[in-house]
């Protein structure tokens, strides 16, 4: 049954939990089928991603402890996004703490959802190139714990193809920028 464009009406909604990055709510709706229930949502500010690419055509990751699934996932610098902060300010910030690089040209990539089926949070993508390595980097926040990995184009998709530890945002942000890290 075809159902259009008509969005869901919303009943009722509350907040079950305010937290330090993101909200917790569940949203009564009564969809346009005439279909009532209840849906959960995170609420999350969004996120900033870089792929950065040194001048040797290595990709510069980040290997953290992820508690959620309790192991040490490999991925491109990231961070959450603060009230009001512009992406590129974001990740400006977060690649030179998480890394010790900073980047001379940036191009957007574009954002996508990470996980839209229980959270609002969208990911701003950016390619970083004409990377340096700082001499004195800012420290890294005290709840992290990252190693620093340089990996060639080759390198990281054998991980991605072969099932390593590599998170979503990280194989997505890979793919969209491989065909534009030369342009």
């Amino acid at each position: 049954m075809s159902v259009g464009n008509e969005p869901p009406e919303i009943l009722q909604q509350r907040l079950l939990y305010k937290g330090r990055k993101f909200d917790y709510e569940v949203i009564n709706l009564r969809l346009p089928n005439g279909v009532e229930g209840d849906w959960e949502c995170i609420r999350h500010p969004g996120g900033a991603m870089a792929v950065p690419i040194t001048p040797e055509g290595k990709f510069v990751l980040v290997k953290q402890y992820r508690f959620a699934v309790q192991d040490r996932l490999l991925e491109f610098p990231a961070g959450t996004l603060e009230a009001h902060e512009d992406p590129a300010e974001t990740i400006k910030r977060e690649i030179e703490e998480e890394t010790g690089y900073r980047a001379g040209s940036w191009k957007s990539l574009g954002k996508f959802p990470l996980a839209p089926g229980y959270s609002d949070e969208y990911i701003y993508a950016f390619l970083a190139q004409d990377l340096e390595k700082l001499e004195n980097p800012p420290q890294q926040d005290a709840d992290e714990d990252i190693e620093v990995v340089l990996m060639t184009s080759e390198e990281l998709e054998a991980a991605i193809l072969a099932g390593e530890l590599v998170d979503a945002k990280s194989i997505a942000g890979f793919y969209m920028a491989k065909s534009r890290k030369e342009g």
